[in-house]
C-alpha cells in the first residue's frame, strides 16, 4: 500500500514538473527560425517516469501533461501536434529501452527524433504538402542535442530516485 501511494505521488510530481517545463518553453523566445520549434524539456519527466515505473506510467504522465498544457496555454493544434509526436516517441523509447543496448541518453535521442518525425507526419497530412519537410533536417540537429541533455539528466537522477521510491 505504501509503495503504491509513493508511486502515485511521484507520478503527480512528474506531471506537474512536465507541465511547468512545457509552460517555461512557451516563455523562451524562439531564437531558431523554425515554426513551432520547442526544446522538448517536458520529455525529461516522461523519460524519468519510463525508467522508474514503465511505459504505462510514462504514457499517463505524457498524456496528462499534453491535455493540461493544451487547456491552459495551448490550442487544439498544439494538442494534436504534441500528441502525434509524444505517441510515436514513447513507443520508440519503450522499444529501444527494452533492448538494453542504449543508455537513457540514447533512448532520449531516439525519442526526440521520433517525436519530431511524428509531428512532421501530422504537418504533412494537415498541410497536404511535403514542403514542410524542408525544416526536418534543422529540427533533427536540435532535437538530438536536447535529447542528449534530457537523457543525461535522467541518467544522473534515475538511480537516486529509484532508491528513494523503493525505500
Amino acid at each position: 500500500m505504501k509503495k503504491n501511494v509513493k508511486k502515485i505521488a511521484f507520478l503527480g510530481l512528474f506531471v506537474s514538473f512536465a507541465l511547468i517545463l512545457s509552460f517555461l518553453e512557451t516563455l523562451i523566445p524562439n531564437m531558431i527560425p523554425i515554426p513551432g520549434f520547442k526544446l522538448g524539456l517536458a520529455n525529461f519527466a516522461v523519460l524519468l517516469a519510463l525508467y522508474l515505473f514503465g511505459i504505462k506510467e510514462a504514457a499517463i504522465v505524457d498524456l496528462l501533461r499534453i491535455v493540461l498544457a493544451a487547456l491552459l496555454f495551448g490550442s487544439m493544434f498544439s494538442f494534436l501536434y504534441a500528441l502525434s509526436g509524444a505517441s510515436l516517441a514513447i513507443l520508440i523509447e519503450s522499444l529501444i529501452k527494452k533492448t538494453d543496448k542504449f543508455s537513457p541518453v540514447g533512448v532520449s535521442i531516439f525519442g526526440a527524433v521520433f517525436h519530431n518525425l511524428g509531428q512532421f507526419i501530422l504537418a504533412v497530412i494537415i498541410m497536404r504538402s511535403f514542403g514542410v519537410l524542408y525544416y526536418l533536417p534543422f529540427t533533427l540537429v536540435f532535437c538530438v542535442l536536447t535529447g542528449f541533455i534530457n537523457g543525461f539528466l535522467v541518467n544522473l537522477l534515475n538511480k537516486r530516485l529509484a532508491k528513494l521510491i523503493n525505500e
